[in-house]
């Protein structure tokens, strides 16, 4: 089950130092840790008590029929790539698992403070430390925000860019430590509504049994996964209309209300950017700043990498 850990030298002050915990192993049983934001932690697919989600819904079928397995959920929802790199990984580390996902920084760009190369280095520590470790990691691409809620433009596109940043990096860092990684980040299941919560920023039940699925399948190819494949019917029937609309009117309001304080007078600055480079023609500009910041953080982190990401959502 185990690979060879890779390392990597990196960072920025203390940014860039692995999150040190013991990861010695006391038992038998295969283990999957995932840690991450709410994707992870199983938003939009709700049971019981909670929420259980696409990592809960693979970690049945990672061990084969007999063999003992044990999954553990360290996701908390709006989790940034610090929380992930501070808070979960220490108690990932201590539990020793044979695979680990990671799966963050979506909420990274809809903070004022996002910073690339902060996200980077970050992530970079993150997945040494579990590879050094000896887990096998997943990884994942994701759609933008500014995508997912049909924003204007001018709002969209700042929210864009930074995704594609932060995508750029979860390649990269996929391709050095062997990660298992899936491309989601667009395709016809961004626009496949059937796929989505109500919220359009989290996948429904559909959405988090495909994810499931098509990890297990990367998995099986690897010999990674010996279990059944996860269902890829819902349980439960779709909300309908009604309980969509009291979800935005209730837990989607409050969201909204929360992030305002942070990203909205930041996002609207960003806009009147935009609009304003493209009344002069010079919108190529502000890519070519967002190119370069992705380039000096690629650079703090990893050796040029050239490797395509391992899997496609759909191949």
């Amino acid at each position: 089950m185990r690979r060879q850990p890779q390392t990597s030298q990196s960072g920025r002050g203390g940014e860039g130092k692995a999150p040190q915990a013991a990861c010695h192993r006391s038992a038998p049983a295969l283990r999957f840790a995932a840690l991450g934001d709410s994707l992870t932690e199983g938003v939009g697919d709700p049971v019981p008590g909670g929420w259980r989600g696409w990592a809960a819904l693979l970690a049945p079928g990672l061990a084969a029929p007999g063999q003992p397995a044990e999954f553990r959920n360290f996701a908390v929802s709006g989790a940034l790539t610090r929380d992930v790199a501070e808070r979960q990984a220490p108690d990932a580390l201590a539990y020793a698992p044979d695979i680990a996902s990671v799966v963050v920084g979506v909420n990274d760009t809809l903070r004022h403070t996002f910073d690339i190369h902060d996200v980077a280095v970050r992530l970079d520590g993150v997945c040494a430390a579990l590879t050094r470790c000896g887990a096998v990691l997943l990884t994942a691409c994701l759609p933008d925000p500014g995508t997912m809620l049909g924003l204007p433009a001018p709002l969209a596109r700042p929210l864009a860019r930074r995704q594609r940043a932060v995508n750029a990096v979860v390649h990269a860092l996929s391709a050095r430590y062997g990660a298992v990684h899936l491309h989601i980040a667009d395709g016809p299941w961004v626009a496949d509504r059937d796929l989505w919560s109500a919220d359009r920023l989290h996948p429904g039940e559909r959405g988090h049994r495909l994810i499931a699925a098509r990890f297990h399948a990367l998995l099986a190819v690897e010999g990674l996964a010996s279990g059944a494949p996860p269902r890829h019917e819902p349980e439960q029937p779709p909300p309908t209309r009604a309980a969509s609309l009291l979800w935005l009117l209730t837990a989607g309001t409050g969201w909204l209300a929360r992030r305002s304080t942070d990203l909205l007078p930041q996002l609207l600055q960003l806009a009147a950017a935009e609009l304003q480079h493209g009344a002069r023609g010079t919108s190529a500009r502000l890519d070519l700043r967002a190119s370069q910041a992705l380039s000096a953080a690629l650079a703090a982190v990893t050796a040029p990498v050239s490797a395509p990401p391992l899997a496609r959502m759909g191949e």
